[in-house]
Formats: C-alpha cells, sequence, structure tokens
C-alpha cells in the first residue's frame, strides 16, 4: 500500500518502528551507477532555519509541499537521489520515494542561518552510525572557514572527527567547504577562485585518512578559473548549484556555467536543491529536466 503524506503523522505516532522497517527493505544501489556521474536533488536547508527560495521568506516551511516537490523531482529520468535531513529523509522512506535512490544525510545542522554562533557549526544530525543503522548511502557536511572567528576551529576539528568516524564505517562523506566572512551582520562565502582553492585544500587534508571525502564546490564564474580551482585537488567533486537567479538570461547562464563545470577531470556530478524544487516558472520537472541534460 502506498502511503499518503497526510498519512504520515499518523503512521509517526502509532508505529515509529515503520521508519526502520521502510529503511532495512529499501532497494539500494551503488553510489555510482551506470551513467558514471551523480545528479542528487538537495533539501537539507530547512534544518538550519533556512525556508527562505529568493523573496520569499518561508518558501520552503510548508512541509507537505515540499515532500510533493521532492517525490516529483526524485521520479524524474536521471535523478539519482537526495540530500536532506533525517526528518526529511525517513518522510521520503515512508512514501516509498527512495527505492533505488542515493541517500545522504545531512551531518551538522548547527549553525543556524543568522545566528550569534553560525560558524560555531555543530554535528547535530546525523552520525556514522546512524547513516549506517539506516542503510544510507553517504553522508554530507557543510564547512564554512572564518578567520576572524573562534567558532570556525570547533568545526574545523569536529569535521576531521566526522570523517574519520566516516571512514571507519566506510562510508562517503561529501565536505562543502567555504571561506566566509561576516558583512553588515551576516555570514558571506567568499566565492573568487583563490578562496576557493583554499577551502577545497584545507578541507581536503582534514582527518586521518581521505579515502572515503568528496568534495562538494561551488562553480566560480570565469570556466578556465573553475578549471583551475578544480585542479587543487584529486579528490572525486560534485558541484553545488547554488541560486540560479530569477531571470531567463540568469538561469541561461548559471546552467551554462554548471554544464562547462561538468566537463572537468575530477568532477562526477551535480547537487542542487531550491533552485530546481522552486523554479521561478514553478515548473519542477522543467527544471529538473534542464539540470540532468548537462551531463
Amino acid at each position: 500500500m502506498t502511503l499518503r503524506i497526510s498519512d504520515i503523522a499518523a503512521v509517526r505516532s502509532r508505529h515509529p518502528e515503520a521508519i526502520a522497517e521502510a529503511a532495512a527493505r529499501r532497494v539500494r544501489r551503488p553510489l555510482i551507477g551506470d551513467s558514471g556521474r551523480l545528479m542528487i536533488v538537495a533539501a537539507d536547508h530547512p534544518a538550519r532555519g533556512a525556508l527562505d527560495v529568493g523573496d520569499r521568506r518561508l518558501a520552503m516551511a510548508n512541509r507537505a509541499d515540499l515532500l510533493e516537490r521532492l517525490c516529483l523531482a526524485l521520479s524524474r529520468p536521471g535523478v539519482d537521489g537526495v540530500l536532506a535531513s533525517a526528518d526529511i529523509l525517513e518522510d521520503l522512506l515512508l512514501l516509498g520515494a527512495l527505492e533505488g535512490k542515493v541517500v545522504i544525510g545531512s551531518m551538522n545542522r548547527g549553525g543556524l542561518a543568522g545566528a550569534s554562533f553560525e560558524m560555531d557549526d555543530r554535528f547535530t544530525g546525523h552520525r556514522a552510525a546512524d547513516l549506517e543503522r539506516l542503510r544510507f548511502d553517504a553522508g554530507k557536511l557543510l564547512l564554512r572557514i572564518d578567520y576572524q572567528d573562534p567558532g570556525s576551529l570547533t568545526t574545523l576539528e569536529s569535521t576531521a572527527r566526522a570523517v574519520d568516524d566516516m571512514a571507519a564505517h566506510r562510508l562517503p562523506v561529501f565536505i562543502e567547504p567555504f571561506i566566509s566572512r561576516r558583512v553588515d551582520g551576516k555570514v558571506r562565502n567568499d566565492l573568487s577562485p583563490e578562496a576557493v582553492i583554499k577551502s577545497i585544500a584545507v578541507s581536503s587534508g582534514l582527518g586521518g585518512t581521505s579515502a572515503y571525502t568528496w568534495l562538494k564546490v561551488p562553480v566560480v564564474d570565469d570556466a578556465g578559473e573553475m578549471a583551475e580551482v578544480m585542479e587543487s585537488s584529486t579528490l572525486p567533486a560534485v558541484l553545488l548549484g547554488g541560486e540560479v537567479g530569477t531571470s531567463a538570461d540568469g538561469q541561461a547562464a548559471a546552467y551554462e556555467r554548471w554544464r562547462k563545470a561538468l566537463r572537468l577531470p575530477t568532477v562526477q556530478g551535480l547537487v542542487v536543491g531550491r533552485s530546481l524544487l522552486y523554479p521561478a516558472d514553478g515548473d519542477v520537472a522543467g527544471a529538473v529536466d534542464t539540470a540532468v541534460g548537462l551531463f
């Protein structure tokens, strides 16, 4: 029997074991399938209190709407899987939407958007043991480094230990690194090629082994500079989609940057969230299909 979104709360309240049961019987697949590439839809933003899309402050707040968009995206040809926090992944498990998909759990959600402690980004999400228990396929963590904020040191150390823990469980971990700073009280990521290269250099060396470490990196504007960025590591990488803007020209330019970057040797795929789930024209299937067509 297919579970409906409206049934989730009743199942959770009366039979919480259903989540573990669904995880145990889920059909798994290799991280890298026959295509040799990864197309992942991301939805771990709400657990950081980041619910906005463009000028819509609470766009991601309606959970039923978000789940509908995720289920549609996951149903499109060429979509390999999803990256999300525990609550969202467990909803998708109950809905049967993760069969044959790559499932990546979000690990550190402690650096809440806009908080004074945002750089002290503690691991409040999935642990390696949780990912193994649920038979998920990988983990993802965010590493923002602010040279002026002592909280970044805590994040660096806890990231290194998370890398070690994931390697001990033989689970891939995707590190999303940035050099960041506060501007008018808000954390801003430096997307200059030099800053991105530096963030890759630091994150690649964390932990006692990099055998299971992947990178999740932003795409810089210039294709030549992006090639230089990706030459800074031999670790496999996926591209962070980021915002594509609301204008047709802005969207087209972003897609072209992704297309060129996907041709670089260490780049294995693309991870995109709000840009595909909440496109300006409302056509989720169309946005996902366009992204898949870039490979």
